[in-house]
């Protein structure tokens, strides 16, 4: 078995043979939720590869492929209506530069807007049809949206790691992160243009993603039209892997003649790797997928366990943490939640708060609970009896 660590393609994931849990099946109640989905994991949880399976999906250039993409899957047996009957436009804001003045990073912005409609222009043959305006990707975007219109099929818009770089942004310099999302902030006006695109100018579906709400808040009217998915159980496991799942593919390893007990591994992996819950209702915690795929694939190619259990590439940033430590409350309640094996509880954990908010939140600890809940310091473990939430390092 081959184990994709590291690696978000769909297409080569599949294409080469790589294993793949197969969620397919989760396509169709994507589809039932809504229009335009917001979904929020902690970093490195597989967010690129569900971005990836949906671009392949919908895809409408790619529909010469389905079968070899997807017919041994779930979806493959059972295709809706839409399938491969989108242009698909990607936006991935990690790679947008976070350093530097201000106009610096604007200029970054419209840069890989511009890149992205360039790639989805060329994808479709659209090359000289469109207008790009190197300094205004929004009027970019308007000549994309014109095009579209002359055919038969909408676009589907896919944002990988929304508020990448505006989190960046936010630790280093805040004058600048207001100045994206306050007012008439570029970053608040390319949404705006995303919201606007939606009420019948050609995109039709919009998929997001990011770390946590704190963006999407400040933006206020910005982009108030995306439906919440990220706390609800059914796709609590959206992302990541089931334990049973986990416990079926160490049984296949071991059938190969392994030295080691699969009982015994998937112990280990459940002390380290089993303990995020995305919801209060979810029955089960999750294993976080890239701690899955280091272990299975180090044990498969060594015949033991990492020494090293925890992969260095998924600890959290220093200056997260120093940011965190450095807000009001943020201190108190890392070294509350790191010192201690009790869990930290909270009235409720905040779906939606902004910069401000967070700054200003001195009478408790709900808006740092809920911080380093997105940030994957923290997870839920349950309800109290006085129906107040509780959270734990994973």
């Amino acid at each position: 078995m081959d184990f994709p660590y590291g690696l978000s393609d769909f297409g080569t994931l599949i294409r080469e043979g790589y294993f793949y849990q197969d969620r397919t099946d989760r396509i169709p109640h994507l589809e039932k939720a809504g229009r335009q989905l917001i979904f929020i994991r902690p970093r490195r949880f597989g967010k690129s590869l569900l971005l990836s399976l949906l671009e392949h999906y919908y895809d409408v250039s790619r529909v010469g492929q389905f079968d070899a993409l997807f017919g041994p899957l779930s979806i493959g047996q059972n295709p809706t209506p839409r399938r491969n009957q989108y242009f698909v436009l990607k936006w991935d804001f990690s790679l947008v530069k976070a350093q530097g003045e201000l106009k610096e990073i604007e200029a970054a912005l419209h840069r890989h807007i511009n890149t992205a409609i360039k790639a989805c222009a060329t994808r479709y043959g659209w090359e000289n049809d469109l207008e790009i305006t190197p300094d205004d990707a929004v009027n970019s975007f308007s000549s994309l949206l014109i095009r579209v219109r002359q055919e038969s099929h909408p676009l589907y818009l896919l944002i990988d790691e929304y508020d990448n770089f505006a989190n960046e942004v936010l630790m280093a310099r805040q004058q600048d992160y207001e100045a994206l999302l306050y007012g008439e902030g570029l970053l608040k006006t390319v949404f705006k243009a995303v919201k606007a695109a939606a009420g019948g100018q050609g995109l039709d579906r919009v998929f997001l993603t990011g770390v946590s709400p704190v963006v999407l808040s400040d933006m206020t009217s910005g982009y108030n039209v995306g439906e919440n998915i990220y706390l609800e159980p059914a796709f609590n496991d959206l992302c990541g892997f089931t334990e049973a799942e986990i416990a079926a593919v160490l049984a296949r390893l071991a059938e190969a003649g392994a030295t080691w007990s699969p009982a015994e591994a998937l112990d280990a992996m459940r002390t380290f790797y089993n303990g995020y819950r995305f919801s209060d209702t979810a029955l089960e915690s999750v294993y976080n997928p890239t701690l899955t795929l280091y272990f299975l694939k180090y044990l498969a190619n060594h015949g033991h366990y990492p020494r090293r259990m925890l992969d260095e590439n998924l600890a959290m940033d220093r200056n997260k943490l120093v940011y965190v430590s450095r807000l009001p409350h943020g201190e108190s309640v890392l070294v509350k939640a790191l010192s201690s094996g009790a869990a930290l509880t909270i009235p409720q954990l905040a779906q939606r708060f902004g910069v401000q908010d967070v700054l200003a939140a001195l009478k408790d600890e709900t808006f740092m609970v809920s911080l380093l809940y997105y940030f994957g310091v923290l997870t839920w473990v349950g309800v109290t009896g006085f129906n107040e939430e509780t959270f734990k390092i994973p």
